[in-house]
């Protein structure tokens, strides 16, 4: 959400013997040999066509895109990775993630972790956008900000760690009772429930990032709605926000550590992932960086453009709508639906990019173990696509629901090209299997998230990206109490492995907790895998040190600078 850690190494190699076996990246290597040239001439001016170009020396400023307008940069309620793409420009945490994806210091200098207590030193030199100094204090009110019921933030869950803090979410208890405290402006305590492994992991994610009070209140209810509504603690900050146009940022002069930062704004001009406007633009130097998706791999190789590939640590996969009332609650209905698909079919034939993976598991293959990854070490179990048992598991459904026929379902996805295949695909797939029909409601991904939120839907095309370095990130997913579980699937069982995996000190018992929760969401059909995402990108070759990421910001330019010798 880099540079590999321990666990993306185990990533990579996993991914690349997977990779071996199909064979699709052996031959784009080749063809990219073949192919080997230098980008076209129309990269080498600053201007293209009176326009400002993908990368502008004399201003030391560089232009991208991004997918999607952020629904949300409050970081009491930010719950996507497009927000979390800009947070992580404009904001920083207690701690941070470096170039090499390992934890690093960030506006706490220093921190002690002993037992269910930890200690954070706020940098002297630590200050907002405005100038003024960010202190322990501005922790204290974000954090229980985000648990107070009245902000009903979806992800007060990840704060759950600390002392008293769901209790205080659920009402339970007043906010002053959250174990966090400014002991000082320069030393903030917290009280965990119990002593955890991970928690300097997750106090980088950004619900952890500071608020200041006095300005948060100035807004009057309009907090992070536009960029003059928000100070800002990161490299960074938001000078321009022209809601599904473009953003602007700007080197923060206050960021306690700007003489890392070499470039002086990130232009995001563009806001689309409309597959011809991206080659188009990359192809007419307006854009440093694209994704390119199976349609543009052709062109993009024609052109001689240097491709490069990571995995961006996702999980994607159908989800069911477990609500009363809805059809999709019923087990053999989604035991049928499990069997009448082919995951590699949907990677192989249908997405068609190297990187990409059927995903097998709610748990990724780069996820580590005790000792090695833990998929090597737990399995997952397969349903092995079988359309005579999965009409068999239809024919209980229909009696069980009382119905002769399956009404049509409704498939939520958003309006991404690999999700507008998917949708497709799968439509047509469960016609065919199943004698299924679904309706595509596709919407904008912000919309697509307020439906979910809604339960408009009876199933829906989704996905999660990891918050933290843990497994956890992954196997709290469906757990009872967490918001983002938006089918409000309900297991006691599953809640009680999750609940091993946040307390649990023994390695091997938190694994075992994780593996029974991967066996039950097999067993209940909870989701249907579609795929690990891989993003094949290309770069402007004047740019350098753009960081891709499995863990933070997906797309990170804050390391990034111009080789004004670079061709």
């Amino acid at each position: 959400m880099g540079s590999p850690t321990g666990a993306e190494k185990g990533f990579n190699r996993s991914a690349s013997r997977q990779l071996a076996v199909y064979g699709v990246y052996a031959v784009l290597a080749f063809t990219l040999l073949m192919f080997a040239l230098n980008f076209a001439a129309g990269l080498t001016s600053t201007q293209v066509g009176g326009v400002a170009g993908a990368v502008d020396v004399e201003n030391n400023e560089i232009t991208a895109y991004i997918r999607q307008d952020p629904p949300q940069l409050n970081t009491t309620g930010a719950a996507d990775a497009i927000s979390g793409i800009v947070l992580g420009h404009v904001m920083e945490g207690l701690l941070r993630y470096d170039e090499h994806g390992d934890i690093a210091p960030g506006l706490a200098q220093s921190w002690e972790l002993s037992g269910n207590r930890a200690i954070f030193h706020i940098r002297d030199n630590a200050r907002w956008s405005n100038g003024e100094p960010i202190t322990a204090h501005d922790f204290e009110f974000a954090w229980k900000t985000t648990l107070d019921p009245a902000t009903a933030s979806q992800y007060a869950f990840i704060l759950y760690a600390i002392k008293n803090a769901a209790a205080v979410n659920a009402g339970e208890m007043p906010v002053s009772e959250a174990g966090v405290r400014a002991l000082d402006d320069h030393t903030l305590e917290v009280l965990l429930e119990q002593p955890i492994a991970y928690f300097d992991k997750m106090v980088a994610f950004t619900t952890y990032f500071p608020i200041n009070e006095d300005f948060f209140r100035s807004t009057n209810g309009r907090y992070a709605a536009d960029a003059d509504t928000m100070i800002y603690s990161g490299p960074f900050k938001l000078t321009s926000w022209l809601r599904g146009a473009s953003l602007r940022v700007e080197k923060n002069p206050y960021y306690w550590d700007r003489d890392r930062i070499r470039l002086d704004a990130i232009n995001f001009a563009y806001v689309t992932e409309d597959t011809n406007t991206l080659l188009n633009l990359f192809k007419d130097g307006r854009i440093v960086q694209v994704d390119l998706t199976a349609e543009m791999l052709e062109g993009a190789m024609q052109q001689g453009w240097i491709l490069d590939r990571f995995m961006d640590g996702s999980v994607f996969f159908i989800d069911f709508n477990h609500r009363p009332g809805r059809v999709t609650g019923n087990l053999n209905l989604r035991k049928a639906m499990q069997l009448a698909q082919d995951g590699n079919e949907l990677v192989d034939r249908v997405i068609k990019l190297p990187g990409y993976l059927p995903a097998k598991s709610l748990f990724p293959v780069w996820l580590k173990g005790v000792e090695k990854t833990f998929q090597e070490e737990y399995p997952p179990p397969v349903a092995e696509y079988n359309v005579a048992l999965a009409r068999e598991y239809l024919e209980k459904a229909k009696q069980e629901l009382g119905v002769s026929e399956i009404p049509p379902l409704v498939m939520l996805a958003d309006t991404s090209p690999v999700a507008t295949i998917s949708a497709q695909y799968y439509q047509q797939v469960f016609r065919k299997n199943l004698g299924l029909e679904l309706v595509i409601d596709q919407q904008i991904f912000g919309q697509r998230l307020a439906k979910m939120e809604a339960g408009e839907f009876d199933i829906v095309l989704s996905g999660w990206g990891p918050d933290y370095n843990d497994p956890l990130t992954f196997g709290d997913y469906y757990a009872s109490w967490n918001l983002n579980n938006r089918g409000r699937y309900l297991n006691p069982e599953l809640d009680a492995q999750v609940r091993i995996g946040q307390s649990s000190l023994d390695p091997r018992e938190r694994m075992d907790a994780f593996g029974r929760i991967q066996q039950i969401l097999f067993d209940e059909a909870v989701f249907i895998g579609n795929y690990e995402r891989g993003r094949l990108y290309a770069t402007d070759p004047r740019v350098k040190g753009i960081l891709r990421r499995a863990i933070g910001a997906e797309s990170d330019y804050t390391s990034a600078y111009i080789d004004v010798n670079a061709h």
